[in-house]
């Protein structure tokens, strides 16, 4: 077929196989696929009905066994087993694999850590997670300590500040109130920034040191039974995490350039590790059950700000006083280490230079048994149930590529290295990103996805049956809203929502889709199934996840489903299944947004003109999506390769070559990583920085620099149009 074609084909049978199809999509009629002419639809449907019967539990339990039987940090043994044991398996899958490496600077494990009261009494603080009998994971001699990699070296006795969750305005607000962070420790609670935040502002207020500690507030007791016996923090446990804060993703020494192997002759200069402006004080994760001992002697005469107060039993003040005085002493060494980016290859049969790609990271803090892991085990299970669709003859028409990145963990290093080594490849011939970090760690579906992608998710968890229920994937979705993980991402520009769908949220920091998405510029999506996380600790096991986040082990698969059905149509469709009309609608949300941050301190400032331009864009992209279904519904296959490539470049109209004022790296002028907050995300950050500073100064270049972003895109579609209305031409198509 020639969507789908049979290895060997005649015309005759192609002829026949059509035929076939097209009686049994009149006794059946399937439904209607964007991007599918008519002939094209009975065909895929009943490909995606194939690759749906080819799941299996027994086959998700198995891989996410072998993924996270032993701790496997970036760098360790462990984590190489890890890596041999993907590339296997998709070798046996019949993809063909290449291993990436790079040659990057990262910490070597958690050094040396040493927290304790020094006065007025001495006691040296916990730094490692209980040992419980029922869970046989917890007693590895192979787990570290809780830690924060890129943490400084040093050794402070100090006095301590409180300061709620390290957020720039948690800090503003202890200089209102006249409290000085210099020369002293900061205690800061997790969640509501990136913690490299919270060391970032801590050390440029004169800090010696910071301590981060999980709140039973944010994520303990006052939410529900905690671990082992409910999936909430305990006493003891951490949440490790990078502290990395370079205004780049990737490499610190190599920003913009991949880390080739230092013996490749192509290696690039780097930088000095001490012009890279790491962090320079010692700064580490406690558990609550460490904490407590701090915050119970606290004896500052100011209580805290409302909403400072946390959930451990006493009131919360800002300052210890001098009668407190703690200890905290990190020593972490950062070397040069070589990572693997293990890439696995299906070559598609027409249009090999289209790339659909899906990642997920390797690399775990523990076991990684939810995070990374069961996304890990859910592409390995796609990667087999699509080679034996491509050994029955059904290979798809674009080249597919399942990436598992290495040393996402130390700050998301991996795919940023890639990315930079086949920037100008993937410029041309990337249709999509698509990150299932943790994508299978509960029960309850979630995604965030750039305006091109939204339609695609919807139409496939349409099409994918919720396990155990009557209702789709999409049904289930609409009556559960994913709650999300509060120690880690909170706020962000708010999603553009339609009346009727589920909320899709906009793609922020903290993962493999920054560098395809905020540097090159690829249309990316991020989605999985969303449930309870001992988040970075060292409990995010087996155990874990068989007692709380999947017993049924029913989600990996239906998570396949969804993951593959969004993959073939993607590799399959005749026009990429873009959603060209959510562009103008998205943008139209988020530019009034900006214009509000503005006015906060600016109030006479209007962003008409640039609506303006919107309202252009809105007119150029309803008429080229009535174009392509035009197109699309006459049966036309002409000209295919052409129009494929002007649709794969719409989203390249916002990288902009001078990039954002916090980062030249984030190229893209429609979205990024909140530089304040790391996770969220910052939908026109060129924008939403500006307001960030209250500033009005670079507005008009902004203005400027938009409305080029905005009318590139409308000429894009208005062009595609034309291409999709004009005649065919003969000869041109596939």
């Amino acid at each position: 077929m020639q969507h789908l074609p049979l290895l060997k084909t005649t015309g005759r049978t192609l002829a026949l196989m059509f035929s076939v199809v097209a009686a049994q999509a009149q006794s059946n009629p399937a439904p209607a696929l964007t991007g599918f002419v008519p002939a094209h639809q009975a065909a895929q449907v009943k490909l995606e009905t194939e690759f749906k019967a080819k799941q299996s539990s027994a086959a998700f339990k198995n891989h996410l066994e072998k993924l996270s039987s032993a701790p496997h940090i970036t760098g360790s043994v462990e984590n190489e087993h890890v890596r041999d044991y993907i590339a296997e398996t998709m070798r046996k899958a019949g993809w063909q694999v290449d291993i990436y490496p790079h040659d990057v600077l990262l910490p070597k494990g958690p050094g040396e850590i040493a927290v304790e009261l020094v006065e007025p009494i001495r006691q040296p603080l916990n730094t490692r997670e209980f040992l419980f009998k029922e869970d046989k994971y917890s007693s590895d001699p192979r787990l570290t300590p809780g830690y924060n990699a890129w943490s400084g070296s040093g050794d402070a006795t100090a006095e301590v500040v409180y300061a709620n969750y390290g957020r720039k305005e948690d800090f503003e607000q202890l200089k209102a109130m006249g409290i000085s962070v210099k020369g002293k420790i900061v205690l800061a609670r997790y969640g509501g920034n990136f913690r490299g935040y919270k060391a970032q502002f801590a050390q440029a207020d004169g800090a010696v040191g910071v301590i981060i500690y999980t709140d039973p507030a944010d994520s303990g007791y006052m939410r529900g039974l905690t671990f082992p016996e409910g999936p909430y923090y305990s006493e003891s446990v951490i949440q490790r995490g990078s502290l990395l804060t370079t205004p780049y993703t990737g490499d610190p020494l190599t920003p913009g350039e991949a880390a080739l192997p230092l013996d490749a002759k192509n290696t690039p200069k780097r930088l000095d590790q001490n012009a890279v402006g790491l962090h320079k004080i010692p700064v580490t994760p406690l558990p609550y059950g460490s904490a407590t001992e701090i915050l119970k002697r606290m004896a500052g005469i100011k209580p805290v700000p409302a909403g400072w107060q946390g959930g451990l039993p006493y009131t919360y003040r800002i300052e210890g006083g001098p009668a407190l005085k703690v200890r905290l002493m990190v020593k972490q060494e950062k070397t040069i280490q070589r990572i693997y980016q293990v890439v696995g290859t299906l070559t598609g049969s027409e249009f090999p230079d289209e790339w659909i790609i899906a990642g997920c990271h390797y690399d775990a803090w523990s076991y990684g048994a939810t995070d990374p892991n069961s996304g890990t085990a859910m592409l390995l299970s796609m990667t087999e149930s699509m080679g034996k669709l491509v050994k029955a003859g059904q290979r798809p028409r674009r080249t597919i590529k399942v990436c598992h990145w290495d040393a996402e963990e130390p700050g998301v290093i991996g795919s940023a290295e890639w990315s930079e080594q086949f920037r100008d490849e993937l410029t041309q011939k990337a249709v999509v990103y698509m990150n299932y970090d943790a994508a299978v760690s509960g029960r309850t579906f979630g995604a965030s996805a750039s305006p091109s992608m939204k339609k695609l998710i919807i139409e496939a968890t349409q099409s994918v049956q919720y396990p155990d229920s009557n209702k789709t994937v999409y049904q289930h979705w609409l009556g559960h809203k994913a709650a999300g993980n509060p120690t880690r991402v909170t706020g962000s520009s708010a999603p553009a929502l339609v009346a009727g769908e589920p909320t899709i949220g906009n793609l922020g920091g903290g993962s493999d889709h920054i560098a395809p998405y905020m540097h090159i510029g690829i249309p990316s999506l991020s989605a999985g199934m969303e449930g309870p996380t001992l988040y970075h600790s060292q409990y995010d096991d087996l155990y874990f996840y068989d007692k709380f986040a999947d017993p049924t082990y029913k989600m990996g698969p239906m998570m396949e489903q969804v993951v593959g059905t969004m993959t073939l149509r993607l590799a399959n469709a005749d026009l990429v299944p873009y959603d060209l009309a959510r562009y103008p609608a998205d943008l139209e949300v988020h530019l009034k947004a900006a214009e509000k941050a503005i006015q906060a301190y600016a109030p006479t400032y209007s962003i008409s003109p640039l609506l303006n331009s919107v309202a252009d864009l809105k007119k150029n992209a309803d008429a080229c999506e009535m174009a392509r279904q035009n197109y699309l519904k006459t049966g036309r296959t002409d000209k295919l390769v052409e129009l494929n490539k002007e649709l794969r470049l719409l989203e390249r109209s916002f990288i902009d070559p001078k990039g954002n004022a916090f980062g030249a790296w984030y190229k893209s002028l429609y979205a990024s990583s909140d530089p304040n907050s790391g996770y969220a995300s910052w939908m026109l950050p060129g924008l939403l920085y500006e307001a960030s500073l209250k500033s009005t100064a670079n507005l008009p270049d902004l203005e400027v620099r938009y409305k080029k972003a905005i009318q590139t895109l409308s000429d894009k579609l208005l062009v595609l149009s034309q291409g999709m209305s004009g005649p065919a031409s003969l000869g041109s198509g596939k």
